[in-house]
Parts: C-alpha cells; sequence; structure tokens
C-alpha cells in the first residue's frame, strides 16, 4: 500500500486520483464550466456555515485537525502583502482537504472555499473516495520550499515541496496505523495555479504534481 501522505496529496491534481492504490497526476479538462461530482447531490462541496473573520476581514470557514493530524509549513511569509495572503491561503486550503478527509464532512470541509474548476473537482473526488474506503493518514506533513511568482493582481503561480516520511496510512474502522518506509517517493513537488475571486480568497484552480521530485529530495 503506498504511504498515506502520497494517497492524499497525489489525489490534489486536476485529475481526480484513483484511490489508495495508484496516484493520478497532471491536468485533464480545465474548463470552469466542468461540473463537481455530486454537484446535484446533498454531497456538493461547500463553504461551512461555521465561519470566522481573519485579519483581511473575509468570513472563512473554520478548520479543525485531528490531533494526530499535524501540517508544519515553512516559509509563512515572503514580506510581500500579495505573497503573503496567497501562502496564508495555501495553507488554508490544503488543511480543508485533510479536514475533509479525517471527518468524512464533504459539506462542511471548506474545500469548495479555497478550490475552484478542476482542482476542486480533484479533491472533492480524492477526500469522497477515502470516506467511502474509512481511510486517512496520522502524523505530519512538512510543506517547504514555497515560491510564489505574481502575474497581476489576481493571478499567480504556487510551488512548493511536501514531505510525507512521517505520514502513514491510517484506517478509520479500526484507527490502526501502518508506518510505511521512506522512500524518494515520499518527497513531492506541486506546482499550482491560483487567482483571487470576489471575496478576496485566492483559490487553486489548477494542481499539478512531480512524485519523487530531485528538488524536493532530502
Amino acid at each position: 500500500m503506498n504511504r498515506p501522505a502520497r494517497l492524499v496529496t497525489a489525489a490534489l491534481t486536476a485529475s481526480a486520483a484513483l484511490l489508495l492504490t495508484a496516484c493520478g497526476s497532471g491536468g485533464g479538462d480545465e474548463s470552469s464550466s466542468d461540473k463537481i461530482a455530486g454537484a446535484d447531490s446533498a454531497d456538493t462541496p461547500s463553504a461551512s456555515p461555521s465561519v470566522s473573520a481573519t485579519a483581511d476581514g473575509i468570513e472563512r470557514p473554520e478548520i479543525k485537525l485531528p490531533s494526530d493530524m499535524k501540517l508544519v509549513f515553512e516559509g509563512q511569509q515572503a514580506g510581500d502583502a500579495i505573497k503573503d495572503a496567497i501562502l496564508a491561503d495555501n495553507e488554508r486550503s490544503v488543511s480543508t482537504v485533510w479536514q475533509a478527509v479525517a471527518y468524512g464532512d464533504l459539506k462542511k470541509s471548506g474545500m469548495g472555499f479555497y478550490y475552484t474548476d478542476t482542482a476542486l473537482r480533484g479533491v472533492y473526488n480524492y477526500a469522497k473516495n477515502n470516506n467511502t474506503n474509512k481511510t486517512s493518514w496520522a502524523g505530519t506533513l512538512r510543506y517547504f520550499d514555497r515560491r510564489v511568482t505574481v502575474f497581476d493582481e489576481t493571478s499567480a503561480a504556487l510551488t512548493y515541496c511536501v514531505d510525507e516520511s512521517k505520514a502513514n496510512v491510517k484506517d478509520l474502522k479500526t484507527d490502526n496505523v501502518k508506518v510505511t518506509e521512506t522512500s524518494p517517493d515520499s518527497y513531492v513537488y506541486y506546482n499550482t495555479s491560483v487567482k483571487k475571486n470576489e471575496q478576496g480568497v485566492w483559490q487553486i484552480w489548477q494542481l499539478h504534481e512531480d512524485r519523487g521530485s530531485a528538488r524536493c529530495q532530502p
């Protein structure tokens, strides 16, 4: 079985990755008109009704992760207002996916607040599949070497690495955690496209991974 974080982060691509036994990556149709899986049902991803205002005045979904799921983000500030806002929303966006995986509530996860277009479809389907299989992860994910390239006031690119070496598969039916050996594939490079919506949120709309990338190896 693949490393848990690998299963999860691999699915954070535009292509609604395969669950647990394989990884998806790459593009897919990037049309904003694409329908999200489950969009016509009660499973439609949406912001949580429990919200709180941040310093920028935006009412955001509440995010809470279980105590055995830790995220570490390096480079939280770049010294530029736009870049700092993008980095902050990057932290919130990935956290909403883990919240959905850990608790199985897609509607209140907040994914629909921070993802859009094909990226939203990918993370939504991934979380839904994990919920069905009662699979999550426990341990620590480290996000590092995060770099922002700003194109204009509403569009940018964000690249970063993820260290999955300290995260392992968790069976939610039994709460058992399976420790998996670390390998080069435990380190992943991500290239994302982000855009600022009318609310001022920097949403991820496109996401690609390079698992085992030399850029992220220790």
